[in-house]
């Protein structure tokens, strides 16, 4: 028995210095808290698939964000990422009425030829990489205002997908819970795969971690870090074409509260802002507490000014309880050695 109740203790004491670990316990502490003022609506399919939609949309993004801050690099171009994507499919299919199928492959096109050119400013220049996807953050926004008031004379566009494109990627899976949230957990194994399997993951870790010595070491940092930039604009766009395919219209200005969303939800999921520490499991906890809050708001009857305070104070919990569960792995750490 006391060796059962040591290998408990244990097994608990280990769980508890995970990084992960302060994530969790933030996302199960608002939920309780929201599920108590929102009453049986919000424990209920309309409470979860409120913020599940939204977790999934903000979540596909996050994950490839998330890690660009391990590998110790940001992304604030996935604001106009998205609405270029969307306004892409919804011109070549909707305005000139072409192939879905073509506008989509349009449309995720855009998003990995930004993500190239972020990838290989931020490699070949020594300008940070906040400067220079702010740069292309404004300057695909400028290209997608003037070319679709160009080609379509307003600033946004309608589309009518086709039944099959519009099952798959814009469809309401009983009325409420969109579709996006199954690609939204292929994303999560998919990335989860390349930063805890593959060894890749390694290489991302160490790229956050002194790029100097992982160049050193041999990783091709520059083909990684073009790799990743281009994986996220690949995801911001994909949202932009679940969007497009789920309301049935794009416009220019969309998009830009994912900037500082899903950079929130990293934050909160304990990946560290100076790199070389996170993981998906946080993130997607990170995520989903982000989502329960904004949503909560609404369900529970709080004045929605409140919700800024409450994520901003989440905010500052959340790095401050990673902060603490981290400093526990260290420590525990160091005293097996």
């Amino acid at each position: 028995m006391a060796a059962e109740s040591t290998n408990k203790g244990g097994t608990l004491g280990r769980l508890a210095r995970r990084p992960e670990m302060g994530s969790f316990i933030g996302t199960v502490v608002v939920y309780v808290f929201f599920a108590a003022l929102g009453g049986a609506v919000f424990l209920g399919a309309p409470g979860w698939s409120s913020f599940l939609n939204m977790a999934a949309e903000i979540g596909i993004i996050a994950l490839p964000v998330g890690l660009l801050m391990i590998a110790g690099e940001l992304d604030i171009s996935v604001g106009s990422i998205m609405p270029a994507s969307s306004l892409t499919v919804a011109i070549i299919s909707g305005h000139y009425d072409m192939p879905a199928a073509l506008g989509i492959a349009a449309g995720l096109g855009v998003g990995l030829l930004v993500g190239f050119v972020n990838g290989f400013l931020v490699t070949r220049t020594s300008i940070p990489s906040l400067i220079v996807t702010i740069g292309t953050m404004f300057a695909v926004m400028g290209l997608t205002l003037g070319f679709t008031v160009m080609i379509a004379g307003s600033t946004g566009v309608f589309i009518v997908p086709d039944p099959i494109t519009k099952t798959l990627l814009g469809n309401f899976v009983g009325g409420m819970f969109q579709v996006v949230m199954f690609w939204w957990a292929g994303f999560i194994v998919i990335i989860y795969y390349l930063l805890h399997i593959h060894p890749w993951g390694n290489w991302i870790y160490a790229l956050g971690g002194d790029r100097e010595s992982a160049r050193n070491a041999g990783i091709p940092t520059r083909q990684l870090t073009i790799g990743l930039y281009m994986l996220s604009g690949f995801a911001s766009a994909f949202v932009g074409v679940t969007q497009v395919l789920t309301y049935q219209s794009a416009q220019v200005l969309a998009g830009q509260s994912f900037i500082f969303n899903s950079i929130m939800c990293v934050v909160i999921g304990g990946v560290l802002l100076t790199g070389g520490a996170g993981s998906v499991v946080g993130i997607v906890l990170g995520t989903l507490t982000f989502a329960i809050v904004n949503q909560g708001i609404f369900f529970s009857g709080l004045d929605p000014n409140i919700g800024s305070v409450i994520i901003g104070a989440l905010l500052l919990a959340a790095v401050l309880s990673n902060d603490t569960f981290r400093a526990m792995a260290l420590n525990y750490a160091a005293k097996k050695k």
